[in-house]
């Protein structure tokens, strides 16, 4: 535990300097947003977002901080919103649907995969792409460059992500083709997923681009990137909020979106966090396919 909590300060401090602790401009209040939020979020003048470990460089979470593109996005919407978003963290993706479904957060920031099964039981307000790569050994040692080469070898996921399923699929097909399975090794957090693999426990950790990128640039070359460019099992990946199913607060997110989107603050922020590869023109409700 102590290695993981060294290996979160010591990203977080580095992300922290790139960034360059820019301030993000403030927001007006947008009185037809306030209005159209759910009374009791009004009365109470907050909402609760949940996350589910750090996730850099959206979430970076150090002790009961967080920091990162979301957070500075949360901020700006509720300056938008008029109220105040806190945030807490639950330990994988399933506790997080689940508290949001039992009412105990409002929402996630995110972002969250937005993919069709998950849409059956929530609604997701998408604010960026994404694309799932492989971070690996330098220099490569087994190989893996796609879900092909991944048979017999260890890979490291996120406990109840998409990745998840996708490898653990292909596994069976790896089986099906009289290939050796592979050793899904799943985790509850990328600081985890990803030591596994700089510690050699695992042969590859197979997650989203955006946070491996960062992961590969502070691992002091032990790290690099493969697969990239390719589909690997994922068809457009959209990434957003997650809200309860038909919840008005879809709709109020996906608007306030908008708006940071129209007025440059959504682009300035993640310019910032060096996420310019993963902008949308435009945020949506449930556009994953």
């Amino acid at each position: 535990m102590r290695m993981k909590a060294l290996v979160i300060a010591s990203l977080a401090a580095v992300l922290a300097q790139t960034a360059l602790a820019q301030d993000v401009k403030p927001q007006s209040v947008n009185e037809e947003l306030r209005a159209r939020l759910p009374e009791d979020i009004r009365k109470e003048g907050k909402m609760v977002a949940v996350n589910n470990g750090s996730f850099p460089p959206y979430e970076i979470v150090t002790g009961t901080k967080l920091t990162g593109a979301t957070k500075d996005l949360s901020d700006a919407i509720g300056q938008l919103l008029g109220i105040d978003i806190d945030h807490a963290s639950v330990a994988g993706l399933p506790a997080l649907l689940s508290g949001i479904n039992s009412g105990r957060y409002q929402f996630a920031m995110g972002p969250v995969g937005d993919y069709p099964d998950r849409q059956k039981s929530n609604d997701f307000v998408d604010w960026v792409r994404e694309y799932v790569v492989f971070a690996v050994e330098k220099g490569n040692p087994q190989g893996i460059t796609s879900l092909d080469t991944a048979c017999g070898k260890r890979i490291s996921v996120m406990s109840g992500g998409s990745a998840e399923k996708v490898i653990k699929e292909h596994s069976e097909k790896c089986v099906g083709d009289g290939k050796p399975a592979v050793a899904v090794q799943s985790f509850t957090d990328q600081p985890t997923s990803i030591l596994a693999v700089r510690s050699k426990r695992s042969d590859a950790f197979f997650s989203s681009q955006a946070p491996l990128t960062y992961f590969v640039q502070q691992a002091n070359g032990q790290l690099e990137l493969a697969g990239v460019g390719q589909a690997n099992g994922f068809k457009d990946i959209y990434q957003g909020a997650v809200v309860p199913k038909g919840s008005p607060l879809g709709e109020v997110l996906r608007d306030a979106f908008k708006i940071l989107m129209d007025n440059g603050t959504y682009a300035e922020i993640m310019k910032k966090w060096g996420l310019e590869n993963n902008m949308i023109k435009e945020p949506g409700i449930n556009q994953g396919l």
